[in-house]
């Protein structure tokens, strides 16, 4: 079932150039689990369906999703020109084997580049100079398309800097008990949010679309 509000259109939002986030959480609001735990039951979602996502990272294999989930999934996929991702994220996937999975430039965001990647490319590009800085690279990479950035830390400091349009959440029934929030210590709280502009359920997931309250 997907239920879509008259503000946002049903075939792909006619809005460019939106910046948003989005993460697998459970019951207890959590994005992983203690000490980088859980993945596996967070993302069991990934695997319950008869639909493949294409995947464009060797390291990452296609998700197999139900078909709600996947007519999401698609769309905001191709909707989507390039992500800002932090060096923790980068690090922890090791690059995704070279490329990202959604198959755009990578903006990386942080205080060091790696030694092995001495210059930018069409895979990842490396920024040093703050949250504003990777937005404001990703959207010339992005043009009419969204960008997306992900991770927590990333996330909050997008949220805390002004920067951040619309927030996905793919909800799972799992309790985890503790670990990482999505948006982690955020600053000027409340925030509050418009929505749900978009609920899809999926098996073994609800997908939910948040706008930002400005």
């Amino acid at each position: 079932m997907r239920r879509v509000d008259d503000t946002t259109d049903s075939e792909g939002d006619n809005e460019m150039g939106k910046v948003t986030t989005g993460a697998t959480m459970s019951l207890d609001g959590y994005i992983a689990g203690p000490g980088e735990s859980g993945f596996d039951l967070l993302f069991q979602w990934y695997g319950n369906g008869d639909v493949e996502i294409p995947s464009a990272s060797p390291d990452v294999p296609p998700p197999h999703i139900s078909a709600a989930s996947a007519e999401l999934i698609k769309l905001e996929w191709e909707n989507t020109g390039a992500l800002v991702v932090g060096r923790h994220l980068y690090d922890m996937t090791n690059a995704w084997g070279g490329r990202h999975p959604m198959n755009v430039t990578t903006v990386v965001l942080t205080h060091r580049r790696p030694d092995d990647r001495p210059e930018d490319d069409e895979n990842f590009v490396f920024v040093t100079d703050g949250i504003e800085a990777a937005v404001a690279r990703a959207k010339e990479l992005a043009g009419d398309k969204h960008v997306v950035v992900n991770g927590g830390q990333i996330a909050r400091q997008c949220l805390e800097a002004g920067l951040l349009d619309e927030v996905g959440i793919e909800l799972v029934p799992v309790v985890l008990g503790g670990g990482k929030t999505l948006f982690g210590e955020l600053g000027p709280t409340p925030v509050q949010f418009e929505g749900p502009i978009a609920v899809v359920e999926g098996i073994g997931v609800t997908h939910l679309r948040y706008r930002v309250k400005r």
